[in-house]
C-alpha cells in the first residue's frame, strides 16, 4: 500500500469513526426521549431524508467535501439509521403492529429521501441563481 493510500484510509477511518459515534450518540437520545418503535422510525426517517439531501447535493451542487460526505453519510447516517433495531422490533411485534412498522418505515423512509431530494434540488436553484 502506497504512503498516500494509506493516509486516504485513516482518513476516511476516523471520519467514519467520529460520524458514527456522534450519529449512534443521536440515536441513544432519540432512545431516551421517545418510546422504542417510534425512535427508531424517526431515526430512520430523519436519516433517510438527509441522506438522500447529501447525494442529491453531491450530483447537483457538489459543496460537501469528500470528507464531509464520508462522515456524514457512511460515519453519522448508518451509525443513526438501524435496519437491526427495525428488524428486531417487526420480528417480535404482533402482526397488525409488524404490518404498520414495515409499511411506516419504508414509506416514510422513501418520503424522507424524496423530501431530501427536493430539498438538494431547492439549494442548487438558489446556487445556480
Amino acid at each position: 500500500m502506497t504512503e498516500s493510500r494509506s493516509l486516504v484510509t485513516v482518513e476516511s477511518t476516523v471520519l467514519i469513526a467520529l460520524g458514527g459515534f456522534a450519529g449512534a450518540s443521536v440515536r441513544y437520545a432519540t432512545d431516551l426521549v421517545l418510546p422504542a418503535r417510534p425512535a427508531t422510525l424517526a431515526a430512520n426517517v430523519v436519516g433517510s431524508a438527509l441522506l438522500g439531501f447529501v447525494l442529491y447535493e453531491e450530483a447537483l451542487v457538489g459543496a460537501f467535501s469528500r470528507q464531509l460526505r464520508v462522515a456524514l453519510g457512511t460515519g453519522f447516517l448508518s451509525s443513526l439509521t438501524t435496519y437491526s433495531t427495525f428488524a428486531v422490533q417487526t420480528a417480535t411485534a404482533a402482526p397488525t403492529v409488524a404490518v404498520l412498522n414495515v409499511v411506516g418505515n419504508y414509506a416514510l423512509g422513501f418520503l424522507g429521501v424524496v423530501l431530501g431530494r427536493w430539498t438538494a434540488l431547492r439549494v442548487a436553484a438558489r446556487v445556480r441563481a
